[in-house]
Formats: C-alpha cells, structure tokens, sequence
C-alpha cells in the first residue's frame, strides 16, 4: 500500500489513489463533452442530463436510484457522500428530495468537476464538497442522519477506522447505506480495474467480514443483499465507451474499457461480488 501522505493544505491522501484517480483538465473535458452532447452548460443542466457521466460505480445512476429506496432518505435529513467523485448521485439525492448534502472526496480534480457539475445543474446550495480522507472525517460527531458511500471502501485497508468513522458522525438512529465491491472466492487478478491501477490498492473483503466489521463497530443491519448475479455477463451502460455525442465516463476515466472489462472478468469468474446494504446506529 503506498503511504499516506499530507497535502499542501493539509489533508491527507494515499499517493497510489491520488494518482489513479487524477484527472488533467477535468473542467475543460467535462464542458467539451456537454456541449459535444448537444447540452448547453450556460442554460443549465438536469442531474438526469447527466448520469451517464457522474455515477461513477457499478449500475449507474439505477444503481443509485435503487440505493436511494432502500435509504428511505428524507427531505429534511443531512447526508455526507463519502468518495462522492463527480457529486452525481449527491445531485440524485438534492434534486429528488430536496435534502443537504456534503460530499467527501480525496480527489482534487473530482471535487473539481463536482462543484463545476453543482452549479451547472443550480444545486451548489444544497450540496457542499470537501476534499479529504474517508478515515479523517473533517465533522464533528453526530453530525449527519445518513451517510451514503458507493464503491469506495474496495480502495480502504483500515475499515474497522473507516466504519468506526461513519458511526461517529452519524446522530443516533441514523443509518449508512453502501453499494460496494466484495471479494469472491478467488483473488483478484484482473488489473487496471475502474477502483485500481494495480493490487496494492484494492482491498476487499468478503461480504460476510463486511457484515461482521460493521456489527463490531456497533451498527445494526437493516439490510444486506449481494446484487451480483444482475450483473453477470454484461458490461454495465455507464461502463460503455461513449459513441460521438454520448456522455460517458470514458469522458475522465481512461483506458475505460480494459478497465470495465476486467471486472466483468472478474465478476463472472466469481473473484468480486457486489453488495449493498443499510446499517442503523443504535
């Protein structure tokens, strides 16, 4: 695992991530790509105009949508997004209920895009992005009524201090919901992956050791479901190269479709599952 290491500003990254997930001129691809979609930035856009780009994870903005369910956010609730990336499902939750969301990112050049794609679409003043780490949670405890986190703790060695983080800032009663990547039965062995360059970071866990970390932690299940069987033999849409027009994370992720199908690889050759759930403080 590289070492973590502090910021010009102070916080603190993981230099094997930081670069994985460093984008040049993210604004600038971004706005190009709007445009050559046929979307005017300067008229505003719909958060729906742009999922293809900004869920970054498996599933898409369906995905995202399904975890919004199961959640049972409402409006009045404050979320924090941990590894929020482009703010695309941050946006979701906005749009759709009207609720406050802070959005972690350790990215300087996805929080970047976030805030750019925030006040293209008219909610930077429900949605507030600070560029951290997920085990140095920049609030105070009791801070939030749900943490909301999707495919993020795959690139998280220490998640007893990752989980032990979410539980602080949640208030009581609160709830985490995830959709993340689990080990399967075989080492992964597939790379570059759309999580990770190289092994030295990703780090999974099977669901059951997720399940048993977050109880220790203090959390109680409301849910656990292992989605993978949806999504065998098939590469999701939002992992599609885009065609001329579309938008597509092939905007700011390179080598999209190595990267997208080695996890197919390695979903249906069983080396990662995928799972989403919802855990409640006592």
């Amino acid at each position: 695992m590289p070492p973590n290491t502090l910021d010009s500003e102070g916080g603190l990254v993981m230099a094997g991530l930081e670069t994985h997930y460093s984008v040049r001129d993210i604004e600038t691809r971004i706005l190009a790509a709007i445009r050559a979609a046929g979307l005017n930035p300067e008229q505003g856009l719909s958060p729906e105009e742009l999922a293809a780009l900004d869920h970054f994870h498996t599933g898409g903005l369906g995905a995202s949508r399904g975890l919004l369910e199961l959640a049972r956010i409402r409006g009045e609730d404050r979320v924090l997004d941990i590894g929020a990336g482009l703010a695309g499902p941050a946006r979701l939750l906005a749009s759709t209920l009207g609720c406050r969301v802070d959005c972690l990112e350790m990215s300087r050049d996805f929080c970047a895009g976030a805030v750019l794609l925030n006040r293209l679409t008219g909610l930077d003043d429900r949605i507030e992005v600070h560029r951290g780490s997920a085990l140095d949670l920049p609030f105070p405890d009791d801070s939030f009524d749900v943490v909301w986190m999707q495919n993020v703790g795959m690139n998280i060695a220490d998640k007893q201090t990752l989980y032990g983080e979410i539980y602080r800032v949640l208030k009581a009663g609160g709830r985490f919901a995830f959709q993340e990547m689990a080990a399967g039965e075989a080492p992964t062995s597939y790379f570059p992956l759309p999580w990770a360059t190289d092994p030295a970071d990703s780090f999974l866990v099977s669901a059951e050791e997720m399940g048993s970390l977050l109880g220790a932690t203090g959390f109680i299940v409301e849910f656990l479901e292992d989605t993978s069987d949806a999504h065998l033999g098939a590469t999701p849409a939002n992992m599609t190269p885009a065609t001329p027009g579309q938008l597509s994370l092939a905007v700011y992720v390179d080598n999209l479709a190595q990267k997208a199908g080695n996890a197919r690889r390695s979903l249906d050759e069983g080396q990662v599952r995928l799972v989403r759930g919802v855990f409640r403080v006592q």
